[in-house]
This record gives C-alpha cells, structure tokens and sequence, in this order.
C-alpha cells in the first residue's frame, strides 16, 4: 500500500478527516521548505502538498500566485523543488505531493521526473492542467516510479468528466469546492455536498476537497462527508503576515485548526 493510502486507511479507521498542508516551493525563502514541511506535520498536517512555482498558472488564486512570484524571483526550479522535496522526506514520513503544471515536467523530462520525485521522497502528484484522458504518457512513468496521479473534478465538470478522473485517479480525488480560482473563502459552495456524493458514486478512492478551505467550520462542515481537506491559500496567507518567522506561523494556523472545538 502506498504512504497515501496507509494514511487514508488509519484515518478512515479513526473516522477522522485527513488535513492536507499547502506550501509554495520556496516561500518565503529557497531554504525554508524543510523546517516548514516539518513544522506543518508536528502540528496537525497529515500530509503535505509542496506546490513548484510556476509563472503561468492555471487554477491559482492571488495568494498562491504572489508566493509562486516571491519563489521564482528566489531562485525555485523543478531540480531545486525536488532537492526541497529530498531534505523534507528526511525530517517526517507523512505522505509528501508534487502540485505543478504540464510544461515544467514536459521541460524536466516525463519520465525522468517522475523517476526523481519517487526518489526524492514524494508519493504523489497533483497537475491541474492535465485532464485525465490526455495524462496515459504520465499515468505510465508515475505508475513505474509508484507515484499517486490526482485528478480534479468540479461543480462544472460533466458526467464523462467526473467518470474520467474517477477512472485514471490513483491515490484521491481532488474535489474543487467552488467554481473558479484558489483563495480563502468564508463559505462552502452548497454544490459541494451533491458533488461529493456524486463522486462518491463512481469510485472507492478517498474524496479530497481542497479551494477554499480556511476555517474549523469548513472541516466540521465535511466531516463525515469527504475524507480530507486541503489547506492552502489560508496557510499562506498567514506565513505572509509574518514572514521572518513562518514556522511558527504554521505551527500556529494547523495546531488551531486541529485544536479548535468542531462541535
């Protein structure tokens, strides 16, 4: 069983709902990703999605987008994300997940990235560009390396949309929670909960839900509904407020997350 899902199997078991920490390769500092990834599951994060800043982005909001800026201007490749990448997986053992876009692994080498994030620690990838019937070339090189491939599915996706990502997903479903872009948002769209069950319906792999998600409420809110969350924009945003001492930051907005009463 891969790393994600022996985690999605304990906490399934526990009936508790997976809390999935974002952070920008390289924000705000090239050699910050370490301690931070380290701080993030020392304080509640059960698995980590390190994001390869990109300039062109297609689904990320302000945040996202303004730390990729500060991380590129800083120096973060794809053979530094994976270096970043390296030094993390030896500071924990959660489940660690590549977020990036199509043209830098094409850039890096299909197949040679795939080979250099399995060695370097890394259980999965998440490509936001990359729709499920055009993703064989990758399926094929992550599955040789025994890496997760994770697709989305939308309010706006259609029926052969989410059977597709249902079909080729290994490892979760990533479940858009609003229609458009990334950010902290203070409501759940009321979409979401028929789209989880439509999901549901079409595959046994655990049902991830990430945009959005930036308050106790929005966790207690799924519970019971999705198996996991992905925390992103919000998390950043707090590194942002404190820049000089993000660990703490992080160690502060999870440990509330997880700390707070849901009830």
């Amino acid at each position: 069983m891969s790393r994600i899902g022996a985690m999605f199997a304990r906490l399934g078991a526990q009936r508790r709902l997976a809390l999935i920490a974002y952070l920008t390769v390289g924000y705000p500092r090239l050699d910050d990703t370490p301690s931070l990834v380290e701080a993030a599951a020392q304080s509640g994060a059960d698995a980590i999605e390190l994001g390869i800043p990109f300039s062109d982005p297609l689904a990320d909001g302000r945040t996202i987008q303004a730390a990729s800026q500060v991380a590129l201007k800083g120096g973060v490749t794809v053979a530094r994300a994976l270096e970043a990448a390296t030094a993390a997986r030896k500071r924990t053992d959660v489940p660690l997940l590549f977020m990036t876009y199509v043209n830098p692994i094409l850039a890096f080498g299909l197949e040679r990235f795939c080979r250099a994030a399995a060695a370097a620690g890394v259980d999965g990838l998440i490509v936001p560009d990359l729709p499920p019937t055009e993703s064989v070339d990758l399926r094929r090189a992550a599955d040789a390396s025994h890496v997760d491939v994770v697709f989305f599915v939308a309010p706006t996706s259609s029926d052969g949309g989410i059977a597709a990502a249902c079909r080729a997903a290994t490892g979760f479903i990533y479940c858009i929670a609003v229609t458009g872009v990334t950010g902290a948002r203070a409501e759940l769209d009321p979409s979401l909960l028929p789209l989880i069950d439509t999901v549901r319906k079409q595959t046994k792999l655990p049902i991830v839900v990430g945009f959005g998600i930036s308050r106790v409420e929005h966790l207690k809110a799924l519970e019971g509904k999705a198996d996991g969350v992905i925390v992103a924009s919000a998390l950043l945003d707090a590194i942002a407020r404190a820049p000089d001492d993000p660990a703490t930051q992080v160690r502060q907005f999870l440990g509330g997350l997880r700390r707070q009463p849901t009830g």
